[in-house]
């Protein structure tokens, strides 16, 4: 059942659970291989970017990731026309077992209202189209929007937003 959620940083000890959940069958095509995820995750760290990367607690158990920056911050041309302070959001839900009980729209929501309460106008995300399930639950977490983009290699995304009040 929903509920509360910790959102706790995501360490180097980390790697193998992010590792198995990106070989959940239900992960297929929509993120890439745990190694180039897991290398991606390690350039924003030496970078010292202002990516805040997540792991997602639900009663102590952690289940989900969940990432915020600034959606100005790189070439993101889909999320050029979003206001100055808009964090962009990037998640999945990891472990099969919580799929389907209503965690993946409480935990977004909950963070997406956090990110607000740090003074972010606007919470933007940009799933396939085809994502079927992240577009539901970023729907019942609030975020609206049917706009198609193009992301920076050109493919296609629906840009998705929730303006926390």
């Amino acid at each position: 059942m929903p509920g509360e959620y910790r959102f706790r940083p995501l360490v180097a000890d980390d790697r193998r659970l992010f590792d198995r959940w990106l070989a959940e069958p239900h992960m297929e095509g929509w993120w890439g291989d745990a190694d180039t995820e897991w290398a991606q995750i390690m350039r924003e760290w030496a970078a010292g970017g202002d990516a805040d990367m997540r792991i997602v607690e639900h009663e102590g158990y952690p289940f989900a990731y969940v990432q915020d920056y600034d959606a100005h911050s790189c070439t993101m041309p889909h999320y050029a026309h979003l206001p100055k302070g808009t964090r962009a959001m990037d998640a999945f839900l990891g472990d099969r077992a919580y799929l389907g009980r209503g965690h993946a729209a409480a935990f977004l929501r909950q963070r997406a209202l956090r990110l607000a309460a740090k003074g972010a106008p606007l919470v933007a995300v940009d799933p396939a189209p085809g994502n079927a399930r992240a577009i539901a639950a970023y729907g019942r977490a609030g975020f609206s929007g049917a706009g198609a983009a193009r992301d920076a290699e050109g493919r296609p995304v629906r840009v998705m937003t929730l303006r926390p009040r």
